[in-house]
């Protein structure tokens, strides 16, 4: 069985971004922005009820206060600023939820808090400190193969493993940079065929050509690449092909 989740309502004031509510008919967890890389009080509250809606599994996508780089640049920030940074960030989206009778079921960190996260054992071990602050069993999305699941798990963080069906490996386990050609993937037959192998624990290709096999829980399709719903539908299907049942993890 795997989960299915994507990053949205990073829409803010009028620039918009992806097409929340049509991919949440294909998806099993929303990662709903809380403000700090994208979205805002409206497109928290219009994404939170279309997802509640639909009885889609919410989580808090939190990030670096770095609204102008859409939470992709990294920021130097202490263990306690990131604890109140990622209370804060729950806590705006938890609002929204209450609205609408439903609540936050996990954590998912955006952009480069979630890649520094990943190797950065101090860091890691702050988000889980802010997850385990904030209470109510809150699970934590963690990049699958990085010293921050055993972390995280060692401070008694249910800890779920994520995968990319959207996105270029390094032969490492690490996603590939934004800044280098190949590192979006936009194909959806590439996207589903990558997205069933990974989920049953087949090879994919590194971007260096190597084999590559990844232990996972949930599968990412972000909400802001190109031709986003189609790929979250071509990767549903492609785990129905080949007998993957899915279902949310929250």
């Amino acid at each position: 069985m795997i989960d299915i989740n994507s990053d949205m309502g990073e829409s803010f004031g009028l620039y918009k971004m992806g097409d929340d509510e049509a991919l949440l008919g294909y998806v099993t967890s929303a990662n709903i922005a809380c403000g700090f890389h994208g979205g805002d009080p409206r497109t928290m509250d219009a994404t939170v009820a279309h997802a509640a809606a639909r009885k889609i599994a919410i989580g808090a996508h939190v990030s670096y206060p770095d609204l102008a780089g859409f939470g992709r640049r990294s920021l130097r920030v202490s263990a306690d600023e990131l604890i109140t940074d990622v209370l804060y960030q729950i806590g705006a989206l938890e609002a929204f939820c209450r609205r609408y009778g439903t609540a936050v079921r996990y954590v998912k960190a955006h952009g480069a808090l979630y890649n520094d996260l990943a190797d950065n054992e101090e860091l890691a071990a702050a988000f889980a400190d802010a997850v385990l602050a904030y209470g109510g069993d809150l699970a934590a999305l963690v990049l699958a193969g990085s010293p921050a699941v055993g972390v995280l798990t060692d401070k008694g963080v249910r800890v779920i493993r994520e995968g990319f069906a959207d996105r270029g490996y390094t032969s490492g386990g690490r996603l590939v940079s934004r800044r280098i050609s190949g590192a979006v993937i936009t194909d959806p037959a590439v996207v589903a065929e990558r997205g069933w192998r990974i989920a049953k624990g087949a090879e994919i290709q590194s971007a260096e050509g190597t084999a590559l096999v990844l232990a996972v829980d949930s599968l990412c399709v972000h909400g802001d690449t190109p031709g986003a719903v189609d790929l979250a539908r071509a990767l549903r299907d492609g785990l129905a092909d080949h007998s993957v049942p899915v279902a949310a993890f929250a």
